[in-house]
């Protein structure tokens, strides 16, 4: 991935963040306890995969994305006023389950790995 891009993936996070808290903080149907946890715009930066993380059940989670892709136009529209891009990318919001992989993870190698002395001493 290029620096450019990059630096692109890390304003977009910031921007849209900014933009669902402050000025979209409305949209029916999405969960206030939800976080943007990466944006990956594509080369052409034509399209970007929104990443969040929802704090629920799955149906909560499936929900809150499903508002967030109907109104994705309206939040790309407000976004592009707070960025200068010659083009804004067509954005589309994807669930993260990095986190819970991760956790899933941590789980099962805690059930299989003995405690260690620092475990005890917690």
């Amino acid at each position: 991935m290029s620096r450019r891009v990059s630096r692109l993936n890390s304003l977009l996070k910031e921007v849209l963040s900014e933009v669902l808290i402050k000025d979209l903080h409305h949209i029916p149907g999405k969960s206030d306890l939800f976080t943007i946890t990466s944006v990956e715009i594509t080369a052409d930066l034509s399209y970007a995969k929104v990443f969040i993380s929802v704090v629920g059940d799955s149906s909560e989670k499936e929900a809150t994305c499903d508002a967030l892709n109907r109104k994705a136009g309206i939040i790309a529209q407000t976004a592009s006023r707070k960025v200068s891009m010659r083009i804004f990318p067509k954005i589309k919001f994807f669930i993260d389950e990095g986190l819970e992989k991760q956790l899933k993870i941590c789980e099962l190698l805690s059930k299989v790995a003995p405690p260690t002395a620092e475990d005890v001493s917690e």
